[in-house]
């Protein structure tokens, strides 16, 4: 038995250790823009002067355990009542500890706080139960949960929420941010590395707060303008008697068309923008990888997938879900 606590303990001490070997797709540790890179500068600040502390506080305590120890047939120790210059010392020790945390932070917090340099890329970013819309204006483009920018250009994102609090992040690149309805918060960074990075809402906001995810793609500028010039496009029509035309009038006549935009078919604005879902890599705010079997699955029964969603079952015929699958797959 005491063989058993003792494997186990030592299981339980090295955990920590075996699992520090990744993959970390969320990690603050490996930040890729301006913001990222200011954080994470402030972070090994504070913990230099954080090992620096617990260096010379264990030093002091060990050094007392080991001189003051109760040795056999010693004395009594004397008693002494307080130490004036001990006291002073241990009072102001912390609040210059203190002055040198704070100078750094205050810095990193107006650094990181201000308005965007002039030709930044805006984009305004609306948080809904449980999905993220994503709005270009000086592009014209609006999409959903997937926000597309490019490397090496200031991007400025303003925040705000069509119903309760949400908050912003993603850890690679930085920066957390509350949107709260009627206010508008903002977040300006510089991406330097292309690539995908994953988000999240970090402030729970209802039964499916965990399923609120985002996916930031950094592009090149020309891929940038390539996807821009695609989302500006309209749908492309349908070959008659096609799946994809038939899957247009079964959604023209479904509940879909009250809820959802597509370029030049329905201009709803309840759910997410429908007008390019084709092209995104994921469904349900990156829940669900967007697959024909996925997005059937979706459409047939969300609240079964995401608990609370606002888009109710569509018991339609089979065929009448592989063509409207199709419809939609074929929005590039």
């Amino acid at each position: 038995m005491q063989r058993r606590r003792a494997w186990l303990t030592l299981l339980l001490l090295a955990a920590p250790v075996l699992g520090c070997g990744g993959p970390f797709p969320q990690t603050t540790l490996a930040p890729r823009s301006d913001v990222g890179w200011a954080i994470q500068d402030l972070f090994t600040t504070v913990f230099w002067w954080a090992v620096a502390v617990f260096v010379i506080v264990e030093g002091l305590l060990l050094y007392t355990v080991v001189r003051y120890r109760r040795r056999p047939q010693a004395p009594p120790p004397a008693h002494h009542h307080g130490h004036t210059g001990l006291e002073i010392a241990w009072t102001l020790a912390p609040a210059v500890i203190l002055v040198f945390i704070a100078i750094p932070t205050t810095l990193t917090i107006f650094r990181t706080s201000g308005r965007a340099v002039a030709g930044a890329l805006r984009v305004e970013v609306i948080g809904h139960q449980w999905w993220w819309e994503f709005r270009y204006p000086d592009l014209g483009v609006v999409t959903a949960n997937e926000l597309r920018v490019p490397v090496g250009r200031p991007v400025a994102l303003d925040l705000t929420s069509a119903d309760v609090i949400h908050s912003f992040w993603v850890p690679g690149l930085g920066g957390k941010r509350d949107l709260t309805q009627g206010r508008t918060t903002r977040l300006t960074f510089t991406a330097d590395s292309t690539g995908t990075y994953r988000g999240q809402c970090a402030e729970f906001c209802g039964v499916s707060h965990a399923n609120m995810r985002v996916r930031l793609q950094v592009d090149s500028a020309p891929a940038f303008d390539a996807w821009v010039a695609r989302q500006l496009g309209g749908v492309v029509p349908a070959a008659r008697g096609s799946p994809e035309e038939r899957g247009l009038e079964v959604y023209r006549r479904s509940a879909c068309v009250a809820c959802h935009t597509v370029a030049g078919v329905s201009a709803a604005r309840i759910g997410p923008d429908l007008s390019h879902v084709g092209s995104r890599t994921t469904i349900g705010s990156g829940l669900l990888a967007n697959t024909p079997e996925q997005l059937a699955r979706w459409i047939r029964d969300a609240p079964a997938v995401k608990p609370g969603v606002l888009m109710p079952p569509m018991p339609l015929p089979d065929e009448d879900l592989a063509a409207i699958v199709a419809f939609l797959r074929s929005l590039q």
